[in-house]
């Protein structure tokens, strides 16, 4: 979460909860810097995870 009053407006705006919540105040963007691994993590997962009917994976 950014102590910047424009990111809680939009926060609370979109009905949105920080990626991450470091309390971070150095304004230069470190927040959303560590928030990339993760982002492209789960695009990555998004995209290259198989689905259970793809796995072959049935009922037991």
């Amino acid at each position: 979460r950014s102590a910047e009053p424009g990111h809680v407006a939009a926060l609370n705006k979109l009905g949105l909860r920080p990626l991450v919540d470091l309390d971070l105040r150095l304004g230069e963007g470190t927040g959303a810097l560590l928030a990339l691994p993760i982002v492209q993590s789960a695009a990555r997962a998004m995209h290259e995870v198989a689905t259970f009917d793809a796995a072959g994976v049935t009922e037991k």
